[in-house]
């Protein structure tokens, strides 16, 4: 795989929203992926952290076709590391972002790792009461080949649907937890292995925050108990970063609103533009684009 990576450091901040420093860091690039056997869209994305529709379309492909090893396809994962207060003096933090699906992980005010996360489902039956919810939290426990509890609402689930009602779930393959779990404070809300690889990067869930195998262990590793972190619903992203003597470069990104919760992302935009002072250095053209595409891709829109 050929990658153009680019990772562009901290800044001092300076207040997007009131309490909340601008963001100044923008990882990911455009990378070469070649296919492997196996592989699908889905699961190229769910890797990469990428809309398998949106790399289905910028390279021509049928999504209703196969791929095959040693195609080459472009993939874009530009993105925009989102920055809360805590972020910035907690000596480890995590940040995940639901309309981005990303985990980011903190450690002495910068970003250590970022990884895309699997999400509540948007809504089954006419219900929406397993979305991935929002608020703050601490790790509770990590568990290694964790016990599956499956809670009732699941259950019911598997009884609505016919198939076998399971109330436990022991370690091993058929296991959702896979072989790492980390508990935290929001009840029932775990971050766990996934042994459904192509559902990251989507919103499948029951609620948790499903992680690939490759990331996970290393983030199981690295984690401790009682670091903070906090579930945010952020689908408007900007960056302010220097470029040249007292210059500034302005980076934009919009998700959708996947769970409806989002006010006019264009008031947002010229808001946190003005508060952050670059709104004379802003290329609308562009930023209305962005807003009719929400790929979820940062772009530079300095004017």
């Amino acid at each position: 795989m050929k990658s153009f990576f680019v990772v562009l450091l901290l800044l001092i901040p300076s207040a997007a929203r009131a309490g909340e420093p601008v963001s100044n860091t923008v990882i990911g690039g455009e990378t070469v992926y070649a296919v492997k056997k196996g592989d699908t869209l889905e699961l190229i994305g769910s890797r990469l952290g990428a809309d398998w529709r949106y790399i289905a379309r910028t390279n021509g492909i049928d999504h209703r076709k196969h791929i095959h090893p040693g195609d080459k396809l472009r993939v874009n994962t530009l993105r925009i590391v989102p920055l809360t207060p805590d972020a910035l003096v907690h000596e480890g933090i995590i940040l995940i972002n639901i309309p981005d699906r990303m985990l980011y992980f903190f450690k002495g005010g910068k970003l250590h790792k970022a990884f895309p996360v699997g999400l509540g489902l948007l809504s089954k039956k006419g219900t929406t009461r397993w979305r991935t919810p929002l608020g703050k939290f601490r790790v509770t426990a990590k568990e290694k080949d964790p016990v599956w509890h499956v809670p009732e609402s699941i259950r019911e689930e598997m009884f609505e649907e016919g198939r076998p009602v399971k109330t436990v779930v022991l370690p091993g393959p058929e296991n959702p937890l896979g072989r790492f779990s980390v508990k935290t404070s929001i009840p029932k809300i775990i971050i766990h292995q996934t042994i459904a690889p192509s559902s990251v990067y989507q919103y499948r869930s029951h609620g948790c925050i499903r992680v690939r195998p490759e990331d996970m262990e290393d983030f199981f590793l690295g984690v401790e108990i009682n670091t903070p972190g906090e579930l945010i619903y952020r689908n408007v992203k900007i960056a302010v970063l220097p470029a040249g003597p007292a210059g500034k470069k302005v980076f934009f990104e919009i998700n959708r609103d996947v769970y409806g919760m989002a006010t006019d992302a264009r008031a947002v935009a010229a808001r946190l533009f003005e508060e952050a002072g670059v709104s004379g250095s802003v290329d609308w053209e562009k930023v209305d684009r962005m807003l009719e595409e929400k790929s979820g891709i940062a772009e530079d829109i300095t004017q």
